[in-house]
């Protein structure tokens, strides 16, 4: 079995800067997994090629004096060495003198491999035999590690696979720098130091010397243009398709990469930090995008949506493992403590180039001069998400918005056959859906359905020819199960062109749009995309392009006893809007995210998301950044993405240490509902007595929430303070079925009177709010009128809350008027309190 006692045996840890490492006991890894592998070129005696595949805990070492190749007719020879530790992967620089291996060392080539014969990397050493798909920066495709005779076993033959050409490039001479710095190997023992050229550049540019606070700092933001064109004195760049960063290192050493809103991603990527810490140079901030790259080299979304999602360090480097990432950079805000933001796009981009490795963890993000519209035709034909042009002379405008960089997507679209329809709910109840097919293979095979893009009128002319095709079975290959909802097959007479951002590897397509109906076009002449390497992994969720809302998945269950649909849900936040608007201005939002419905699995969330887009409305508070829903579609985009609730602060940005009202949260647990209404008529009857004005709503749940205005007066602990002495006074004279001890086993049965939800950052279920319980109920507004012994909260739900407000308006809205006259107020709860106490 692999260990490190050899390779320890023949180092001296103070004398050298190599890893020594920790011995392993984890398991042989299953067949198939991917594994970190490494390719250093080591300056040493003899100059050589050392491949190191992540076996067992270990890095399993072969020496390649001649390097790898990628011609299959070359047999390179290759002679295994001691197993190294896994941190030795990362190591790139001297080996002193008198030390074992002594002279410079670069890392290669590094990525992930997996075993291409169904074997695990243990057995496959065990038998001298070690087939492997290579996916590196340098070396990808399928190669073979063979043991032959002789050496005791040590001597194997590393050789390519496949139908390169005889002729095919010496990777190792073609391709010498590294994938970390950006350096020869003959430059690292040398001493070779990109700084020269840098300061000889900052001297011809007369940049001012001023150090940038990267965390404060934002992205300079794209506009948008409809058509690529070409011009003088513009760059054009690819579009990557995945989450922007700035990133940088400090003078000593330290890196950070932030997202667009400030959050730190350090850790979220350390494969890329750990590169960024290898470039040639001091300080830098850059700009960039971390992208995941799919089997044909292109940025997928879908991919790099697994990543992000994860916090536990365990989690990611598990993910480092499968999905490895790299940060394409485009830009330069300072180096060396100078601040380029003044100067010309082109100047900056010529000293980013300066240090950045074209191939690598962190690569250099070339472009074209002038001829946008060759690029941008070569983007659509690859399959690329677009181009972004960019005015060569542009200042770096942080945090803003600028015409002088723009935006150009390549449109998709398809003609595909109706197949079938499914039924919708309200306005939508004869057709939610279209459902579509391509041909694939001789037959029709099931494409996804369309919903977004159908007007009413286009439903009205569709219908009858529809349900004239009508069909009893499916008329095409991979039918989905039926929904909630009924399914209708129709027979393949109709074609309709739709608009679509990609193919997913299910063959589905993802964000389809509705765009027309196709005359004299033969269903059966609806083709796939023949480009199977362009379809990719399907995700649970994307955020919508700019600069439009796409709702996705809105046929789908997240009621399943009622029914109710995602677009359901969607619906009445719209229908609701208007009365629901007020609640939410500029109020921070919170969300829970129940991305498969109230039976599945749920999280909760105050970050705005890396990849939301630019027009959602946030706001960030002491590192966080939320939603600040002041618009219908910043807050379709947050339902969209699956949250059922908003939970909203008392408070505004602006005035966040003054709530706007003080909440009583009456929370019943094992009392009666009729102890509730009781609480809260007698709440209602004492602050009516000493006049202030006072709310009731039900919390959406089992208790109900009564109100107190406060019009941003008082800050939030008098508030909270404010709240004590009522809920004490209430207790107090209520206190056979009211009380204010939190812990639920000290209630005795009583309805807890809760004031603690008073407090800076403390939350409510908006008024309007939906909850993620059976019947989809509502925490609705009521008049003090209907508080009584009939009242049942959970007969209000997006079906019935909205129908009572449209007519009789809406009973909670002064809430956010005239507030109450606080010193009155407090005088009197206190007098009843002494009061209440002495009898």
């Amino acid at each position: 079995m692999p260990d490190l006692k050899r390779y320890r045996a023949k180092r001296i840890p103070e004398r050298t800067p190599e890893p020594f490492g920790e011995e392993t006991t984890a398991p042989a890894p299953a067949a198939g997994a991917p594994h970190a592998f490494v390719v250093q070129q080591h300056d040493a005696r003899n100059m050589h090629w050392d491949l190191r595949l992540e076996i067992d805990g270990v890095l399993v070492s072969w020496a390649v004096p001649k390097g790898p190749s990628l011609d299959p007719k070359q047999k390179r020879l290759a002679v295994q060495t001691e197993d190294h530790p896994l941190e030795y992967a990362d190591f790139e620089g001297i080996i002193p003198s008198g030390n074992y291996g002594a002279g410079a060392m670069i890392v290669w080539d590094r990525g992930i491999y997996r075993t291409a014969d169904g074997r695990s990397p243990v057995q496959g050493l065990e038998k001298g035999k070690l087939d492997l798909i290579l996916n590196g920066h340098k070396l990808s495709g399928r190669f073979a590690l063979v043991r032959t005779r002789g050496e005791n076993g040590r001597s194997w033959l590393l050789l390519c696979k496949g139908d390169r050409p005889a002729d095919a490039a010496e990777l190792v001479q073609t391709e010498p720098a590294s994938v970390f710095s950006g350096l020869t190997v003959h430059e690292l023992r040398e001493g070779v130091s990109r700084k020269t050229d840098i300061e000889r550049a900052l001297r011809r540019l007369q940049v001012p010397r001023r150090k940038l606070d990267l965390k404060a700092l934002r992205p300079m933001l794209a506009g948008t243009e409809d058509a690529p064109f070409s011009r003088e004195g513009w760059l054009f760049e690819l579009k990557y398709d995945g989450v922007r960063v700035l990133a940088g290192r400090t003078g000593d050493g330290d890196v950070r990469l932030y997202t667009r809103t400030g959050t730190d991603r350090t850790t979220t990527y350390p494969e890329v930090a750990r590169a960024l810490g290898h470039l040639p140079v001091d300080e830098f901030v850059l700009d960039g995008e971390v992208v995941a790259l799919d089997e044909i080299g292109r940025s997928s979304f879908e991919l790099l949506q697994k990543r992000f999602t994860q916090t536990d360090p365990d989690a990611v480097a598990r993910a480092c493992a499968e999905i490895p990432v790299v940060l394409y950079a485009f830009d330069l805000l300072s180096v060396s403590g100078h601040d380029l933001r003044d100067c010309g796009l082109r100047d900056r981009k010529e000293i980013l180039s300066l240090f950045a490795p074209r191939r690598g963890q962190v690569r250099f993000a070339d472009h074209v001069e002038g001829d946008g519209e060759a690029l941008f035709e070569a983007a659509r034909e690859h399959g690329l998400e677009g181009v972004v042009a960019k005015k060569a002379d542009a200042r770096y405008q942080a945090g803003r918005r600028s015409k002088s960089w723009l935006k150009l997507k390549v449109p998709r679209t398809a003609e595909l056959a109706i197949v079938g329809y499914v039924r919708g709910r309200g306005s939508r109840k004869a057709l939610g859906s279209l459902m579509l097919a391509w041909r694939r293979g001789g037959e029709l095979v099931y494409a996804g359905n369309a919903g977004s893009g159908l007007s009413e009128r286009t439903i009205e002319e569709l219908l009858p020819q529809l349900e004239s095709a009508r069909l009893e079975r499916p008329a095409f290959a991979s039918a989905p199960e039926a929904p909630a909802r009924e399914q209708v097959y129709v027979g393949p007479e109709l074609v309709c062109e739709v608009r679509y951002t990609e193919v997913t590897r299910a063959g589905l397509l993802r964000h389809p749009v509705f765009l027309r109906l196709c005359e004299n076009v033969d269903p059966m002449a609806c083709e796939a995309p023949l480009d199977r390497s362009a379809i990719r992994e399907a995700a649970p969720m994307a955020s919508p392009p700019e600069p439009g809302l796409r709702l996705t998945h809105v046929d789908k269950v997240f009621w399943p006893i009622e029914g109710y649909s995602k677009g359901d849900l969607l619906a009445y936040y719209e229908a609701a809007w208007p009365w629901l608007k007020p609640y939410l201005r500029d109020r921070p939002v919170v969300l829970t995210r129940y991305p498969d419905g109230i039976e599945g699995k749920h999280f909760y969330q105050k970050n705005v998301p890396d990849f939301t887009p630019a027009w959602a409305q946030r706001e960030q508070i002491e590192g966080t950044d939320y939603f600040i829903c002041n618009d219908l579609r910043t807050l379709l985009y947050v339902i969209n993405s699956g949250a059922i609730p908003l939970h909203v602060w008392s408070a505004r940005r602006g005035e966040l240490d003054r709530p706007d009202w003080l909440i009583l949260d009456l929370d019943p647990k094992a009392a009666p509902f009729r102890h509730v209404v009781e609480v809260a008529r007698h709440i209602h009857r004492l602050l009516d007595e000493l006049g202030a004005a006072n709310f009731v709503k039900t919390s959406g749940q089992d208790g109900l929430h009564v109100l107190v205005p406060l019009g941003a007066r008082l800050e939030h602990k008098d508030a909270r303070t404010l709240g004590e002495v009522l809920a004490r006074a209430v207790c107090a004279e209520l206190p056979e079925i009211a009380t204010i001890a939190r812990p639920r086993a000290a209630r005795g049965g009583k309805v807890y009177v809760d004031y603690l939800q008073n407090g800076r950052g403390k939350l409510i279920a908006a008024p309007f709010s939906v909850r993620p319980r059976p019947h989809a109920p509502v925490s609705t507004p009521l008049s003090w009128s209907q508080v009584s012994v009939r009242l049942d909260p959970a007969r209000w739900t997006i079906k019935t809350a909205l129908p009572r407000i449209k007519r009789s308006g809406d009973p909670l809205s002064a809430v956010l008027g005239e507030p109450v006259n606080v010193e009155a107020l407090l005088g009197g709860l206190t007098e009843r309190l002494v009061r209440a106490v002495a009898e």
